[in-house]
């Protein structure tokens, strides 16, 4: 069996730094990856207080790059990112701050044209049937049911 290496805390700090370094990271997946090194309640807030005060860690910024980037590349809605960020720990404040990363034209864009491009997709005769499939499908993905409901009625 192999026993998992240990760290000091410089080595687990400069480990941490890469990490955090290499893309934005909250607070809950850098306690964890100190949890999977191994370190000891008291090394875990000198490293995470290290990361703070170093500006490798920043739940603002981080919850700000996982808008953009979930929305933009994802096509993420917005209910779906707020859950993602609320399992995250990140604080009310924070999202509600980072979803204005999210251009309102471009949210109405981004749900018309996914709403377009699954359309010809759904194989279903019955258009009530073909409404809801739709309209789930879009739901899925974070949309508000309000706004679905609007693009919904106005393609099909």
């Amino acid at each position: 069996m192999r026993t998992k290496k240990s760290y000091t805390v410089d080595e687990a700090t400069k480990l941490l730094e890469n990490y955090c370094a290499y893309q934005e990271r909250c607070h809950k997946e850098v306690e964890q990856k100190i949890y999977d090194i191994n370190m000891i309640p008291e090394a875990k807030e000198k490293i995470i207080l290290h990361l703070l005060q170093h500006n490798f860690l920043n739940e603002e910024r981080f919850a700000k790059a996982f808008v953009r980037g979930k929305f933009s590349i994802k096509k993420w809605g917005k209910i779906r990112i707020v859950n993602e960020l609320k399992f995250r720990n990140i604080s009310a404040y924070n999202i509600k701050s980072s979803l204005k990363e999210i251009n309102n034209e471009d949210y109405l864009e981004a749900l018309q044209k996914i709403a377009e491009k699954k359309l010809p997709l759904i194989k279903e005769s019955n258009l009530f049937k073909k409404r809801n499939k739709l309209a789930t499908f879009l739901i899925s993905k974070g949309f508000e049911s309000d706004l679905v409901f609007k693009t919904v009625k106005a393609l099909i």
